[in-house]
């Protein structure tokens, strides 16, 4: 028997377990889970594997609630529709046709799970010319604006609501309109908007300087303009509004696995994820506090992480990612001859705060980020040492030959990428933990899952209150109400460094947390950068150019309030 919260199973009741056609449940979670591991499990006749073995070790590891896949995996496996993965790109070509194919095409990806990132980098800009009609292009920002309308009417899979990822270059020459439109609330709400950022205007920006903008169907240079001043009107739209986030594009395109094949120019909605275009990618996480052993829960604690245990079901993970490309069912042959061709899954983890609390460790510490690139190494080590060996059963991806690996010496891989940090948002709820690598957001909080609305209190403070013997029904009332220990009396300050929630954690050690994990991880990163009410333009400011310094792929927005000021 599955040991699930309540929460848990209102989550998996509202969004995951099959429905009839009167919409009541008509599946278990433990018949869900044995749908998923079966469905993966069937890709091993392809390669003489035992599918019976790996369907119980699959079925084992996602009921201990070890690992879980991304969502559209456990919504779709083993039915008609079957799409499997959460993370595509489309490209936006500079015509009528392409522009509208690429919507239709991203529609039935939306309807099917999975969320969709687009550059609108090719298109030209607004005022140019359109030579088959004598008229004038209505440039990028317009049809964002219909994929927008498109989107909203769209109904991922009957549980999920459309989300897109909306790029445009730097150096497009509607740059300040793509920066400026979510400035209007009403603009583009099915959308993140990122700016791609390039390296040239890094350095123009350093120097105060000037950098060009390029007509993308001419190639031509169509003007010069003060980085400055670009860089200050994304600061005050990201303080405003959450968008834009920034992407730096040429630093992901030199960690690109496989630039023989083609340029990276967009992510997947929330940024943790940079792919070519039509390329797809199935995603996972480890949750990590099922790997500390002797916690401070315990009597005699001595708290350590259990290397061994993880490191078997880094394997296992990595055979589930692989079997799950081919049991996928695309919904574009285009897709299907890109994911197929660079194979590539995005391991990652959530329970990174639960981790740290059941070790004593302070998140925004110094040990803490030690701690995060120690492991997030061992993971990226042990995922490779599972893409070799599933290559000498199976093959290298069909895209080796030119990749990055092709040298003398290099890894004979089956997957072009194999990390990714995700945010986890529904999953953390299943596998009761806390969600991607963040921090924990409040000790007590309400949140909504479709129409169902669900009261989070974190486990672990009231079992150290008891256990410390600090614990009074009065406490309990007291941080279920403000969700913080801030202001409150009897609890011992080191708890309260402990417990520290994602708004009393400096902006720059959010980005140090990012930097840490992504050191050692090969796709992106989706983290919170959040900031108090009272954050300023230059607070923002600050962050973009941290992130850039310390290596970040990039800082993502996430529709920033005033009450609640987050970059991701």
């Amino acid at each position: 028997m599955i040991e699930l919260t309540p929460n848990a199973i209102k989550t998996l009741q509202a969004r995951y377990l099959l429905k009839d056609s009167d919409g009541n449940v008509v599946e278990t979670p433990e018949e869900m889970f044995r749908r998923v591991a079966r469905h993966v499990a069937a890709s091993e006749k392809l390669y003489n594997g035992d599918e019976k073995k790996w369907e119980e070790r699959f079925y084992e590891i996602m009921t201990d609630l070890r690992f879980l896949p991304n969502s559209p995996t456990l919504m779709n496996a083993g039915k008609e529709l079957g799409q499997l993965a959460a993370c595509f790109v489309l490209p936006v070509d500079d015509s009528m046709k392409g522009i509208f194919d690429t919507l239709k095409h991203a529609a039935l990806i939306l309807q099917s799970g999975g969320g969709t990132g687009f550059s609108f980098s090719r298109l030209r800009p607004r005022s140019d010319i359109v030579r088959s009609t004598g008229g004038i292009a209505s440039g990028p920002v317009s049809f964002m604006k219909i994929y927008n309308t498109a989107t909203e009417v769209i109904k991922q899979g009957g549980a999920r609501r459309g989300a897109n990822m909306g790029i445009l270059r730097v150096d497009h020459p509607d740059i300040l309109d793509f920066i400026r439109v979510k400035r209007d609330a009403a603009e583009l709400a099915n959308f993140n908007i990122s700016v791609a950022v390039t390296d040239t205007f890094m350095r123009a920006l350093k120097k105060d300087g000037y950098y060009r903008l390029i007509n993308p169907r001419t190639k031509q240079v169509v003007a010069k303009i003060k980085a400055k001043e670009v860089f200050q009107e994304m600061v005050v739209s990201a303080w405003e509004t959450g968008d834009p986030g920034v992407v730096f594009i040429d630093r992901i395109n030199r960690t690109n696995p496989t630039p023989h094949i083609g340029e990276i120019e967009s992510t997947n909605p929330c940024g943790e994820q940079p792919l070519l275009p039509y390329e797809a990618c199935v995603l996972g996480s480890l949750n990590l506090s099922k790997y500390v052993r002797n916690s401070i829960l315990d009597d005699n604690p001595a708290p350590a992480i259990d290397y061994d245990a993880l490191r078997r079901d880094i394997f296992t993970a990595v055979r589930f990612l692989d079997n799950t490309i081919d049991a996928n069912k695309y919904p574009l042959p285009e897709i299907e001859r890109m994911h197929k061709g660079n194979r590539k899954i995005g391991l990652g983890v959530m329970g990174w705060a639960d981790m740290l609390v059941l070790m004593g460790i302070v998140y925004n510490s110094q040990k803490a980020f030690r701690l995060a690139r120690k492991i997030m190494k061992f993971i990226q080590n042990t995922s490779k040492e599972a893409s070799e060996e599933l290559a000498r059963e199976r093959g290298v991806f069909p895209n080796y030959k030119g990749s990055i690996y092709d040298k003398k010496g290099g890894p004979l891989l089956r997957n072009a990428t194999t990390t990714t940090i995700a945010p986890t948002g529904t999953l953390s709820i299943i596998a009761d933990c806390s969600s991607g690598i963040e921090p924990i957001f409040a000790l007590a909080y309400k949140r909504l899952i479709l129409d169902t609305e669900l009261m989070e209190i974190n486990k672990y403070f009231f079992q150290i209150a008891i256990k410390e013997g600090f614990y009074s029904k009065r406490l309990e009332t007291e941080v279920i109400k403000k969700g913080t220990l801030k202001g409150i009396k009897g609890v011992p300050p080191e708890i309260k460094d402990l417990f520290r929630t994602a708004l009393e954690i400096p902006p720059d050690d959010h980005i140090e947390m990012q930097a840490s994990f992504q050191k050692y991880t090969d796709n992106a990163v989706s983290k919170t950068i959040n900031m108090p009410p009272e954050a300023t333009p230059e607070d923002v400011a600050r962050a973009f150019l941290l992130a850039y310094e310390k290596a970040a792929k990039g800082l993502l927005s996430s529709g920033m309030v005033p009450k609640r000021r987050e970059l991701w």
